[in-house]
């Protein structure tokens, strides 16, 4: 078995971090089904801005707020407004085709990733 790329939020921005809070992230739960995550389910956050990497466990938040909250520890590694890119995994057998979606700076759907190229050469940082 190996682990593969099952879903990916690319490019959104963080909305806030409360260090205060346990632990996770909130998602918008638009974003979430999307890409077919569920509540409680370990997501890797690499940050765009700074170079962090991290995982953590995904919590549901307001539908249509948009929201992408860092909670606890991590918001000492992530910052409001840093811009990340929020994968989950799984294990098989051979690749699965991920669900991948580019949003805007306010974590609105713009569309479907077919592969990573698309998202280089369309809008990406490139490489």
């Amino acid at each position: 078995m190996r682990q593969f790329l099952r879903a990916k939020i690319h490019k959104a921005r963080v909305t806030d971090a409360d260090l205060a809070y346990v632990g996770s992230v909130t998602l918008d739960p638009d974003l979430m089904d999307r890409v077919g995550l569920e509540q409680y389910e370990k997501v890797l956050i690499v940050d765009n801005t700074n170079g962090a990497r991290l995982e953590t466990y995904a919590l549901t938040g307001a539908r249509g707020s948009g929201e992408v909250r860092i909670n606890g520890a991590a918001a000492h590694l992530v910052s409001r407004g840093d811009e990340v890119i929020i994968m989950a995994f799984e294990y098989a057998d051979r690749p699965v085709r991920p669900r991948q979606i580019l949003v805007d700076g306010e974590n609105r759907f713009v569309r479907e990733i077919v592969n990573d190229d698309d998202v280089a050469v369309t809008g990406g940082h490139g490489r």
